[in-house]
């Protein structure tokens, strides 16, 4: 695949959140909607896997200029943007149809499952990408998106935590290894919220402010998640709430997974009181299938 190709082929991300449309459609045009709810699961974890495997993988890796080109390209930087307005606009119309579609209780469980993969392929994946940014607005646009999940604390807690401390004990997002994924998961729920507030609060701390001063982002963020909330809850009722939450739920879940699958087992060696060794590429697991890492924006290479 040629270098063009393959700046194309990452248009292929819109496929995802397209695919919920689509079975709205075919399940309006049949009268199968509540089968039809499910089709975004069956998408991503039965056929793309299969595809995935078709494709094969892809071992080319950018060389340094090429890099540093597409740091800056402006396509790229287009592409992560894109997610926020289709997620502003997915939610609400998803919620609606949550409670207008004429869902039995298994076409409702399908459509919160399948938005809330996109909400993790697409609020979440790409809110990843944006708070590693240096530009202020891009990380403003990682914000928004987690709190379309509520999920804020991991713009904090995966940049000035996970980063620092992956691959040792200190971090809860890198599974240990024989710790089941039952066990990984809830304990990585509580350390993204609670670590998250304790390194806001320490910076807060050292510009001489407390906690619950105006400059800690989490406030605002969940206040930004509590708005969608309570907007939902005034157009469309307490259910459209709880649709809401629970989509946000299904992809910070799916987040976690995740986090379980690329750190897994993987241990930095300590060289000193309190210090270890310097984190490379040993201490994640990586994955070169093409057709995925264009899906995510190659986080499987991360």
């Amino acid at each position: 695949m040629s270098d063009r190709t393959k700046k194309l082929a990452y248009l292929l991300f819109l496929t995802t959140p397209a695919v919920p449309l689509l079975s709205w459609w075919l399940g309006q045009a049949t009268g199968y909607i509540n089968v039809f709810a499910w089709l975004t699961v069956i998408e991503v974890y039965g056929l793309i896997p299969v595809v995935d495997y078709l494709v094969g993988e892809d071992r080319l890796n950018p060389d340094d200029s090429s890099e540093d080109s597409m740091r800056t390209d402006l396509w790229y930087k287009l592409l992560l943007w894109s997610c926020l307005p289709v997620m502003l606009a997915l939610i609400p119309w998803a919620a609606y149809q949550y409670l207008h579609a004429g869902f039995s209780w298994v076409g409702k469980l399908g459509w919160i499952l399948s938005v809330g993969i996109v909400s993790s392929t697409l609020a979440i994946n790409a809110a990843h990408e944006l708070i590693h940014k240096r530009s202020k607005g891009e990380r403003l646009m990682g914000g928004v998106l987690l709190s379309l999940v509520c999920y804020a604390g991991f713009k904090i807690e995966h940049v000035r935590g996970h980063h620092v401390n992956v691959a040792t004990p200190e971090d809860a997002s890198t599974a240990r290894r024989g710790q089941s994924i039952y066990q990984f998961v809830p304990r990585a729920w509580l350390h993204n919220f609670v670590n998250a507030w304790r390194l806001e609060a320490q910076r807060l701390q050292y510009r001489g402010h407390s906690a619950w001063h105006w400059r800690n982002e989490l406030i605002w963020w969940y206040a930004l998640s509590t708005a969608i909330a309570i907007a939902l809850d005034t157009w469309l009722g307490s259910a459209a709430v709880a649709f809401f939450l629970l989509q946000a739920a299904v992809a910070f879940t799916f987040l976690e997974v995740v986090n379980y699958l690329e750190h897994y087992g993987l241990e930095r060696r300590r060289v000193g009181q309190g210090r270890y060794e310097r984190t490379t590429h040993l201490h994640s697991w990586n994955s070169d299938y093409l057709l995925t890492n264009l899906l995510l924006f190659q986080l499987q290479r991360h």
